[in-house]
């Protein structure tokens, strides 16, 4: 690695070998200068780290910049086949306003209407609507007063409707937008005023609301074939917290938690009754359950990938390369290979591994000077072993159709959680991570199943199920 013109690799090995020469340092000072030097050798490795080699977001990257778009030969806009987006006309417009010609403008002679020519301008309207409800009463001939009934829900002389609240869900839990930004969406284009206890106050309705799902997702994803599993940990109140996820390519769990580990796993409950494949980084945790594991290679192929750039070692590369080439001949043959190319490229892997120990060996046991346990191994060295020692799991991929190459299924769903943290900084309170949790749930697997998420919110506020949770 070189920092501004200085090989540090080879500055460290040369000091490392003046300390070994040096007969008159004493044991404690020699200690001291190896210690110093192995943290230097850390800080030393972070400058390399980035988005492609590392868990770094690419956010994080230093002096980042977008690779140019390769130039093609096609011309600019739409092509050829193409399913278009044109804006069309509608059959039945709201309002008709018809355009007649000043006949004074016209030169003298008698004119006939043959027809007209039609334009539509497709706009919007933002506007309050109040719908005052009148309930009748009677009275008889003894004085007793009868009153129509109220339609269900409407219990006070003034009340938000279901398109205020769904609007105030919408915006809050799904766009992430701060409750004061809200306010101010609806005085100034709605003229409602509505404060930010309001929408805490739907916000937490629809918690309430949500309770069924939470229950029904929960049986959903255990009795599941495939779960994708991930943490990533979360601000609440200022102390730091972990928040869960449990997904497959239908349904949609978070869930907060004080833990990390197998504690907050079993709090849960999701991973416990699961007896299927379960796809994550290697956390070691996470084999504490499910039937079956599938490590994720995309973490697999960011770590060769640093092990080549810092380590300089020419076995993660020629992985890195054969695991692409895996993952492609997996897609290319429809999601799984036959039994005998599988065991061609299981071949391959193994001997690749075998020429790894001995580009990269395990640590020296003569040097073990009355330690006791596992030797430290470099980072290179933990992979070579996780790769060999987890063999199975690395390559399901390949043999299994569900299984698939990454877990980038469990990141792209708590992506928004990062996001929320940025926009946030943190969750106020543990009530509004329990709320934005399940309502996040509950809006991810909609859209999964292909409901909106404005679809969605309307259907919870008037005390309906969505279609795919009525069939069960």
């Amino acid at each position: 690695m070189t920092v501004n013109n200085i090989d540090v690799e080879a500055t460290i090995e040369r000091v490392k070998s003046l300390i070994a020469d040096e007969k008159d340092l004493s044991p404690a000072l020699k200690s001291s200068l190896e210690v110093l030097l192995l943290l230097v050798t850390i800080l030393a490795n972070r400058f390399g780290l980035n988005s492609k080699n590392s868990s770094k977001p690419p956010s994080a990257d230093p002096n980042r910049t977008k690779e140019p778009r390769r130039k093609s030969e096609r011309k600019p806009g739409g092509q050829k086949g193409r399913a278009g987006t044109t804006l069309q006309p509608v059959a039945e417009p709201d309002e008709i306003e018809v355009l007649r010609i000043d006949r004074s403008t016209l030169p003298v002679g008698h004119y006939r209407e043959v027809g007209y020519e039609a334009r539509q301008v497709i706009d919007l309207d933002i506007a309050k609507v109040v719908t005052e409800y009148r309930a009748q009463i009677l009275v008889d001939s003894q004085g007793n007063r009868y009153m129509a009934p109220f339609p269900e829900g409407v219990t006070r002389p003034a009340q938000y409707g279901q398109g205020v609240k769904v609007n105030s869900v919408y915006m809050s839990q799904y766009q992430l937008i701060p409750y004061h930004r809200i306010v101010d969406h609806f005085v100034e284009q709605l003229r409602i005023p509505v404060s930010a206890g309001s929408i805490y106050n739907f916000n937490q309705e629809a918690y309430e609301r949500l309770e069924r799902f939470d229950r029904w997702v929960r049986k959903q994803l255990a009795s599941s074939s495939l779960i994708h599993a991930d943490e990533t940990g979360i601000n609440i109140g200022g102390k730091r917290h972990w928040l869960h996820s449990a997904s497959n390519a239908a349904f949609t769990f978070f869930h907060p938690h004080g833990k990390r580990g197998s504690e907050a796993l079993d709090d849960i409950g999701i991973l416990p009754a699961f007896q299927g494949t379960l796809c994550h980084d290697h956390w070691k945790p996470y084999y504490h359950y499910g039937g079956s594991h599938a490590l994720c290679n995309a973490h697999h192929l960011r770590e060769l990938e640093r092990a080549w750039e810092q380590d300089k070692q020419q076995w993660a590369q020629d992985m890195a390369l054969l695991l692409k080439e895996i993952n492609k001949a997996t897609l290319e043959a429809g999601s799984r290979l036959d039994v005998f190319d599988a065991a061609l490229y299981r071949k391959r892997y193994r001997a690749l591994l075998e020429e790894a120990e001995k580009e990269c060996p395990p640590p020296d046991e003569s040097e073990r000077n009355g330690r006791r346990g596992r030797l430290a191994r470099s980072k290179a060295r933990n992979l070579l072993e996780r790769l060999r020692d987890y063999e199975v799991d690395v390559l399901r991929f390949m043999v299994e159709d569900e299984v698939p190459f990454s877990n980038n299924l469990a990141e792209n769903d708590l992506r928004m959680t990062k996001v929320q943290q940025k926009i946030s900084g943190c969750f106020r309170s543990w009530e509004g991570a329990m709320m934005f949790c399940r309502i996040r749930s509950y809006l991810s697997t909609c859209r999964k199943q292909g409901v909106s998420a404005s679809e969605a919110l309307r259907l919870l506020f008037e005390g309906k199920s969505p279609r795919f949770m009525q069939a069960d």
